[in-house]
């Protein structure tokens, strides 16, 4: 409590800013927007109020949280599944909600009588930039599950004919009426949307909205330079790396051992295909599948569903990898490596990714790379979820119905090198480039954390 005691009205004083935000995802997007914040001068006072789990992610940074946390049954998926919500109810989600605004309304207020600046960043969805703007205080909203691609494209509306297409979009905009409301009211600062195109709507209507960027993409930083894939003798070199196929079976436990025994059964495809004559291997005939696994899940469950279908345990990594606790696989002229500390090198060495997860889908597309998706059974990555990723994707993310069929989509993509262009242009535009974080806190600084001067014009991209 030193820290906001000493604090006055006096302008100089620093911003106290409170960060709501609904899921673990949205709890790493705002600690990268955070981190960002604190190495700036006279950089804001920060607490957190995740609203969904329990914001383990804001330990990174020493964040204290003000009230109530809970980890829900449905993990934060309610909006795909009217059982999960009926669960969470079940499970205290309606007291936790009302604890949690007395919470912000009650930290607002304190701060307030100690003559304080506030603010609130909510990042995610509806929920938490309703609560923004019901604190009393200025806010401004990282928007991360809605994207106008959902619906649109550059060329324009998408071809759906369900009731849900149109509800979707029933206004001009994937943001519905109340929610453009929330974000043109006057206590609203600044609007930081996912993409361009969605800025763009949104910048028909009186909202500031920001074309940042989407700090999804900043951080994945591989441990190894471009030139360990090209260097003078860049032909030699494509055609001696081995094919790498990254595998994402998603973090949340037990739904990612599920979807990795999918992923498996894609790997025996894959595998069957890579004997035939007319392989889709390049002349090194060699492949190497290389599983992203989050740090919570248990590699020895993982190995067992892999040695049952005949690998052999190995003791060399194919391609340099900064984990010494690596797991490695052989059988024949391929290598199954899992690894657990190499997130970012997954994400760069690999050519085309199998793909059951949110986020990490998302940015191996962001990188430029294709990837083919399997609906699983969920909470996450259910039919539902990997159909509307696809429109968020574009021609990046590819759909398949049965984990066999996955060999004709790679055979395809490995002799169309114009398509593969086509996706590398597509996943870029659609992800943005990196830097976001840093640029969405600069704006935060100079709109909420400053005594702002009249401004002329809202909802005006900054250069």
């Amino acid at each position: 409590m030193s820290n906001v005691s000493r604090l006055s009205s006096d302008t100089t004083s620093r911003l106290q800013l409170l960060v709501l935000s609904n899921g673990h995802g949205e709890d790493i997007i705002a600690i990268r927007i955070l981190h960002e914040l604190q190495q700036q001068q006279n950089s804001p006072d920060i607490f957190a109020l995740p609203l969904v789990g329990e914001g383990h992610a804001y330990q990174q940074l020493n964040i204290p949280l003000i009230g109530s946390v809970r980890t829900m049954p449905s993990g934060g998926f309610v909006y795909m599944d009217s059982r999960q919500l009926v669960r969470d109810v079940r499970g205290g989600l309606v007291q936790l909600t009302l604890n949690q605004i007395k919470a912000i309304r009650r930290w607002v207020s304190s701060q307030k009588k100690l003559g304080n600046k506030t603010a609130i960043l909510a990042v995610g969805d509806i929920v938490p930039l309703l609560f923004a703007a019901f604190s009393g205080t200025n806010y401004a909203f990282v928007g991360t599950a809605k994207s106008e691609y959902h619906v649109r494209d550059e060329v324009g509306l998408l071809s759906r004919t369900s009731k849900a297409a149109y509800w979707e979009n029933f206004s001009g905009s994937i943001y519905h009426p109340w929610e453009r409301w929330l974000m043109s009211h006057r206590r609203c600062r600044a609007v930081f949307p996912r993409d361009s195109l969605t800025t763009e709507i949104l910048q028909k209507w009186s909202i500031p909205a920001f074309d940042f960027g989407n700090p999804m993409m900043d951080g994945l930083q591989p441990s190894f330079s471009s030139a360990k894939f090209y260097n003078v003798a860049a032909q030699q070199q494509e055609t001696a790396r081995p094919l790498v196929i990254t595998l994402l079976p998603g973090s949340r436990a037990p739904e990612a051992y599920n979807n990795w025994q999918v992923i498996m059964t894609t790997v025996s495809a894959l595998m069957a295909s890579f004997q035939e004559r007319d392989s889709i291997l390049n002349s090194s005939g060699n492949v190497v599948f290389l599983g992203a696994i989050a740090p919570s899940l248990d590699t020895n469950i993982l190995s067992q569903t892999i040695q049952s279908q005949r690998w052999q345990p190995h003791t060399e990594s194919p391609i340099p990898l900064p984990d010494p606790k690596a797991l490695i696989f052989h059988q024949k002229n391929a290598y199954l490596v899992l690894t657990q500390q190499a997130y970012n090198d997954c994400l760069h060495w690999g050519d085309v990714a199998i793909a059951m997860a949110g986020t990490a889908t998302e940015q191996f597309i962001g990188l430029g790379k294709p990837a083919i998706a399997i609906p699983g059974n969920g909470p996450q990555y259910t039919p539902a979820f990997a159909e509307a990723q696809s429109r968020l994707l574009g021609s990046s993310l590819i759909l398949i119905d049965h984990p066999t069929k996955v060999v004709q989509v790679v055979q395809s993509l490995l002799k169309n090198p114009d398509s593969l262009h086509v996706i590398s242009e597509n996943g870029m535009q659609r992800m943005g480039k990196p830097g976001a974080a840093r640029r969405i806190a600069d704006c935060l600084q100079a709109k909420l954390g400053s005594r702002e001067k009249k401004q002329g014009g809202r909802g005006q991209a900054s250069p």
